[in-house]
């Protein structure tokens, strides 16, 4: 017999400022699915999740689920107030013996615990709500962008927990690495309608494009037909008026079909205009190092830019990547060592802060107010690329209608404020881009877009970002910061990175200032690896021990506190769930020492 969805929505049907956002959606979600949710930004994928997750009502239709079955939502923006520290929120609806999960947690996805929330950033309220879901691990998890704010390392870790756990999911994320790991359905929101494929998003893109050459190519037959009625009806109808009034109802059927079609929503009009050639060196940094207090962000550092470079930095959260790229731009000086711009540099930054962006301001005075994209005497017109254009036109090239012009950009969504960034950005002129963290929010299509630009693109890319997929298609040389002032260079992208970084890789053969071709020699010996692990095993491997230390330490505690004889008769109920927590714990234990010995073995 077979089992009742976890979650099943019947012709639901939603109406956001008077356009219908859904109309007659049927959904349902089995145990097992591990479901990416895709589309483009404003279809309405986080509404949908919203439905599901029963803090949208919907109009019309119906949202069911079985008795006992548990639905876990993690929002883009978790709600943190009343609560003393991340900890406290993220263990707030556990019982007792589940506490011991949140550290453990905490460790995989880097936050403190015991930060205050008063005190904590975005990023970490995001993670905490995110340990929060994993811990009370519903049988259905929503999780909306839960890459967003983690390190490349943090993101890894969530894959490989995601795709051991037996809870169903429904995924939203821009990272379409992490999509095809772990998904093995797709559910695609496109102008009102959802389409299921009992595939991850691995060949979703095919996909979508052999669904839209299909409905072009009915349009095109619709368009023919409607041509040749409108065609009878001028020339013929006159002489059987009354035998042929039927013909006339079906080309006005046919007409309102063609209206009521939803078109396309197209792609943002990405265009960069290098500016003047910069001179061959762009940036040249001898010996640098720089710290703040006693945490140093990079030690005796050289790195030499060369005009056309793409060069991506990547480490965890708070390593320094964001200074290091100030540094090499000059905005803050070194403690030590030299940094020398190349000449006629013209730079445009993309800051992840979205400090060029006025929160109150509408979208329309974030762009005339610009000084550099100001047009005198003109309070309608922008400059774009050294001409004149008026300011909503080129508001529609970025997607955004007429009505939103004279919104404020706090209203906009984090994906649409990335768009706005793009549009200020790509008005100038530019021969040297540097781009922190510019695939946040950003869907699919405008990821592509982008990517293809910045391949096109004539003048040097500087990049930060944890998406491991645009990394890899834009990167030529990837900078790794791991800690305590280490940074190396490496030739190629995130995945050439990993690879070498397993695998042993010589940095100091690697000549990244210069790229000179090595001298011709005999054949060189093999690279001999220095561990069979991945990547990903090998830093599991570095945490475990300090797990299974935090693990045993709190078994000492819940221990003691057994070994009390009274214990039982003064307090049977905590006795028992004390009893519970330590099972529980030594199983937990187990399960990490074995992990631990299966790796070391495995690591020769």
């Amino acid at each position: 017999m077979a089992r009742a969805p976890l979650l099943q929505l019947s012709q639901i049907s939603l109406t956001f400022g008077g356009n219908p956002l859904f109309d007659g959606l049927d959904l349902a979600v089995q145990q097992g699915d591990r479901i990416a949710l895709v589309g483009r930004n404003g279809a309405g994928k986080s509404t949908l999740m919203k439905v599901m997750a029963g803090l949208v009502e919907a109009d019309a239709g119906l949202r069911s689920i079985p008795p006992g079955v548990t639905v876990g939502y993690m929002e883009q923006d978790p709600d943190l107030a009343g609560f003393a520290t991340l900890g406290a929120f993220a263990q707030s609806r556990l019982a007792d013996e589940d506490y011991y999960k949140i550290p453990m947690l905490a460790d995989g996805l880097k936050f403190n615990p015991d930060t205050p929330i008063a005190t904590a950033s975005g990023g970490e309220r995001r993670r905490a709500a995110l340990a929060k879901l994993m811990a009370e691990a519903p049988e259905l998890m929503l999780l909306d962008e839960p890459t967003n704010h983690l390190d490349i390392q943090a993101i890894e870790w969530l894959e490989e927990e995601l795709s051991t756990t037996r809870a169903a999911f429904v995924l939203i994320s821009h990272d379409r690495a992490f999509l095809r790991k772990l998904t093995r359905q797709t559910l695609w929101v496109d102008r009102g309608m959802v389409r299921r494929r009992e595939s991850g998003f691995d060949g979703f893109e095919e996909w979508r494009e052999t669904i839209w050459a299909e409905e072009d190519e009915a349009r095109h037959k619709l368009d023919r037909k409607i041509k040749a009625e409108a065609k009878w009806a001028v020339e013929g109808i006159s002489a059987r008026r009354k035998r042929n009034q039927g013909r006339v109802r079906a080309l006005a059927e046919l007409r309102a079909e063609r209206a009521a079609q939803i078109r396309r929503q197209g792609t943002a009009m990405l265009e960069i205009e290098s500016g003047q050639t910069s001179g061959k060196k762009v940036i040249e940094a001898i010996n640098i190092s720089l710290a703040f207090g006693a945490r140093p962000i990079v030690k005796n550092f050289d790195l030499r830019v060369l005009r056309g470079d793409r060069v991506a930095f990547v480490g965890p959260n708070g390593v320094g990547k964001t200074s290091l790229l100030k540094l090499l731009l000059g905005q803050i000086a070194p403690d030590s060592g030299t940094v020398t711009l190349g000449t006629n540099l013209d730079i445009a930054v993309f800051d992840q802060a979205r400090a060029r962006l006025d929160g109150e301001a509408s979208l329309w005075d974030n762009l005339v107010g610009d000084p550099l994209m100001a047009v005198s005497g003109a309070s309608d017109q922008v400059m774009v690329r050294g001409r004149p254009k008026h300011v909503v036109a080129y508001l529609k090239d970025f997607l955004f209608d007429e009505s939103q012009a004279r919104a404020p950009v706090k209203s906009l969504s984090g994906g649409e404020k990335a768009r706005l960034l793009l549009a200020k950005l790509m008005a100038l002129p530019s021969n040297l881009l540097v781009l922190d963290e510019p695939t946040n929010d950003l869907d699919v299509e405008t990821l592509d877009l982008l990517q293809d630009i910045l391949s096109d693109y004539d003048g040097t890319v500087l990049l930060v970002s944890h998406d491991r997929d645009f990394i890899d298609r834009i990167a030529t040389t990837t900078i790794a910061l791991e800690g305590q002032g280490r940074a190396t260079a490496f030739p190629g992208g995130w995945s050439d990175y990993a690879r070498q970084r397993v695998v042993g890789f010589d940095t100091e053969t690697f000549d990244n200032a210069a790229k000179k071709p090595a001298a011709p020699t005999s054949a060189p010996p093999p690279v001999k690896p220095k561990s069979k692990l991945t990547f990903t095993e090998a830093k599991r491997l570095e945490t475990l021990p300090d797990l299974i230390t935090k693990g045993e330490a709190e078994l000492a505690k819940l221990s003691t506190l057994l070994e009390d004889p009274a214990l039982f008769t003064r307090d049977p109920v905590k006795f028992g769930k004390t009893s519970e927590m330590v099972a529980k714990l030594q199983a937990a234990l187990q399960a990490l020492e074995e992990e631990w010995m299966a790796l070391e073995e495995k690591a020769g």
